[in-house]
């Protein structure tokens, strides 16, 4: 994957970027699906792809991944298929990943501590920057090639460490104090874990990770099993309104 220099949040002088195209918010979502089955495929030693194929790969239908790639002005070939490694330069200059993206972890706990040590963040175009805690039993603890550092000397570390994106890994009673002070220092997207809805001002893109509301989702449909409606036909007939005729 190419990208320019480390630290940097934009191309260097003298660089274009060209436009990128207006994408429903779905088709965007479904872009890191088709980008990590490319890199799949290319390290199998593929060429070539089928929509078919990667399709299966992304766990999406074929004609959702035809429809998404022609919004990027890709087509294919006719009895060939995509070449992957246009592909994956196409979708990563869509989604930004030309460049690497410098992030700031604020709360370093069990959670903060488990993301900070993940490796995959470089290979994605990502690099944890900065760690971040109120705790000053945390502040000065080294992680890897870090030093936390505290909560107070945000600004000044967004703007040495050219912080791109902030990740919550608060409790949840912090969690709104951390979003606004991310804002008012210069950040404008941020990740939460935190199980809460974040006030921030427009402008400001949140993404909200919940652990607790996917396993509910996943106790729905284990419930609706369990009930012997595997397709979940009659927990919809049983949500469904009561219509009263004339």
């Amino acid at each position: 994957m190419s990208q320019f220099p480390r630290g940097s949040t934009g191309p260097p002088d003298g660089v274009v970027v060209p436009d990128l195209p207006e994408l429903p918010e779905a088709t965007v979502s479904r872009l890191p699906e088709y980008l990590r089955a490319l890199h799949q495929i290319a390290q199998a030693g593929q060429d070539t792809v089928s929509s078919e194929a990667l399709a299966a790969a992304a766990g999406v239908k074929s004609a959702k991944v035809r429809k998404d790639l022609s919004q990027l002005g890709s087509y294919g070939t006719r009895g060939v298929g995509y070449e992957v490694a246009v592909l994956i330069e196409q979708i990563e200059q869509v989604l930004g990943l030309t460049q690497r993206r410098n992030v700031a972890l604020i709360g370093v706990g069990n959670l903060g501590h488990a993301l900070a040590g993940y490796g995959g963040f470089g290979s994605r175009g990502f690099r944890i920057g900065a760690l971040v805690d109120a705790d000053p039993a945390r502040v000065g603890e080294r992680l890897g090639d870090l030093v936390v550092t505290h909560i107070d000397e945000l600004p000044a570390t967004v703007a040495a460490e050219q912080i791109a994106i902030g990740v919550i890994t608060t409790p949840v009673v912090a969690a709104q104090a951390v979003a606004d002070r991310l804002v008012a220092a210069g950040v404008t997207s941020i990740l939460n874990f935190a199980p809460c809805v974040l006030s921030v001002p427009d402008g400001v893109d949140v993404r909200n990770v919940d652990l607790a509301i996917e396993l509910q989702i996943l106790s729905f449909h284990e419930h609706r099993r369990g009930r012997g409606d595997p397709d979940g036909a009659a927990a919809v007939r049983r949500a469904a309104p009561k219509v009263v005729g004339p």
